[in-house]
């Protein structure tokens, strides 16, 4: 189960849930365009050896150049494109709410997804909400042994609330235009790129490294070469 960062210490890497690595493996396949199916990844034991792997699975010819810079001009060509905001506004340091204004967010954004061609994953629910129908969840699951009837009723109502919840929610998980694009930079590597024929080889790692620190909350310093899973 995964651990939040702001009330525990960063965990190890081999104290990690395999599930929540399978799904950030799900997530480099997906930013890379790779498969790690099970013959090549059954005897990777350390963080080094995944990265070695996803290094020699990507295809594309090496280029230097930088991959956030490339996501920064796409996501800025996509907001340009349907929004015409102040070109003084569109800097890394520019606050995505003053692009994003929250009335009008879930359909600017849905524009800006389908002129970049794929999901940014930029909004969440309040997590007061969240956490609300979490308790109802649970709440439900504890009640089957003497309401079983209410306990039904109550897990429909909150699993309907969650979805709804993802769906509609407003929340930006990142700040700013320059946060953003590293944010696609990591999670739509190939895609991002102006030419998806070339990649940097010298990135691979630090964004592999990226997704398990953002998704897992692990400190970078865990995550040597030699780390074990």
């Amino acid at each position: 189960m995964r651990v939040n960062s702001d009330n525990t210490q960063a965990i190890n890497l081999n104290t990690v849930d395999p599930e929540d690595i399978g799904d950030v493996l799900v997530k480099i396949e997906k930013s890379f365009n790779i498969c790690l199916d099970d013959t090549s990844f059954k005897d990777v034991k350390t963080f080094g050896k995944l990265c070695d792997i996803v290094v020699e699975k990507v295809k594309q010819t090496n280029s230097d150049s930088c991959t956030t810079q490339q996501a920064f001009y796409k996501i800025r060509n996509a907001v340009n494109s349907t929004i015409s905001p102040p070109k003084d506004l569109i800097k890394p340091q520019t606050k995505l709410a003053d692009i994003f204004p929250r009335d009008t967010r879930l359909q600017v954004i849905a524009e800006i997804e389908k002129e970049m061609g794929f999901k940014i994953n930029l909004l969440q629910p309040k997590q007061g909400i969240v956490g609300a129908f979490l308790f109802v969840l649970l709440a439900s699951l504890a009640g089957f042994f003497f309401q079983p009837v209410m306990a039904f009723i109550g897990l429909v109502v909150a699993a309907a609330g969650l979805m709804l919840a993802g769906k509609f929610g407003k929340e930006l998980k990142v700040k700013t235009l320059g946060d953003l694009a590293e944010k696609v930079a990591k999670e739509h590597h190939i895609k991002c790129r102006r030419d998806a024929a070339t990649i940097n080889r010298a990135e691979i790692a630090q964004k592999i490294k990226e997704l398990f620190t953002a998704d897992l909350y692990l400190e970078p310093s865990v995550l040597t070469r030699d780390a074990k899973f």
